[in-house]
C-alpha cells in the first residue's frame, strides 16, 4: 500500500536555477516526506528536483510532466513524437509524457502541460520565471489552488494585489508550506 504524501508543485524559470532558494526548498520538501511535481525540464525544475533527489532518506518522488517537442495532432506528428531536448531532466523519477507542446506565452492554452501540473499539485510554489511561469501562476489562481509566490527581487509585484501570498523570503515560503500541509493532515 502506498503512502499518501503531499504533492507539491514548484514552478519557475526553465533556464535560471536560483540555487540559493531552489536547493533549500528541494531538500526541505524531500525531508518533509512530500512528492514534487514540475515540468521536468531545466532551470528551477532541475535544480529543485536535484536537491530533492539527493536526499538519500527521502520517501517522495519527483514527477515531471513532459511536453512534446512538436504538435501531435496528426498521425505523422504522433509517429515522430519526442520530448524537447533536455526533457526529462535526470532527477525525474516518474516522467509523464504528454502530447502537449505549448508553453511560454501559450501556457494557458489547452495544448499546454501547465494545466496538468497545476491541477495535480496540492500546493504550488511559484519562483521567478518568464511567460510560462506567469501562465502557471494565473492558472493556479483561476483553478483556486493553494499558491504562494516567491518574489525575492520584485519579479512578481504584479500579483501583490491578488489574494495569494507574495513573499520575498524563502523562510516565509517554508512556513506557508508547513502550515498548509499541516492543515490537511
Amino acid at each position: 500500500m502506498s503512502e499518501n504524501r503531499p504533492l507539491i508543485g514548484v514552478i519557475g524559470s526553465g533556464s535560471e536555477t536560483y540555487p540559493a532558494f531552489s536547493v533549500p526548498l528541494g531538500r526541505w520538501l524531500a525531508e518533509k516526506g512530500c512528492d514534487l511535481i514540475n515540468g521536468g525540464g531545466g532551470g528551477v525544475m532541475s535544480s529543485v528536483a536535484q536537491a530533492f533527489a539527493e536526499i538519500s532518506s527521502r520517501k517522495g518522488r519527483v514527477i515531471g510532466v513532459i511536453p512534446a517537442a512538436s504538435p501531435c495532432d496528426t498521425k505523422e506528428g504522433r509517429s515522430a513524437y519526442s520530448p524537447p531536448k533536455g526533457y526529462p531532466n535526470p532527477w525525474v523519477d516518474v516522467p509523464i509524457y504528454t502530447h502537449l507542446h505549448l508553453s511560454g506565452d501559450s501556457g494557458k492554452e489547452t495544448a499546454s502541460r501547465n494545466h496538468i501540473i497545476i491541477l495535480s499539485a496540492e500546493k504550488i510554489v511559484a519562483f521567478p520565471g518568464g511567460a510560462g511561469t506567469r501562465s502557471e501562476i494565473q492558472l493556479a489562481m483561476e483553478y483556486r489552488k493553494p499558491l504562494i509566490i516567491f518574489n525575492p527581487n520584485g519579479e512578481w509585484d504584479e500579483f501583490k494585489s491578488e489574494p495569494t501570498p507574495v513573499v520575498k523570503d524563502l523562510g516565509d515560503v517554508l512556513q506557508w508550506l508547513e502550515n498548509t500541509i499541516a492543515a490537511n493532515e
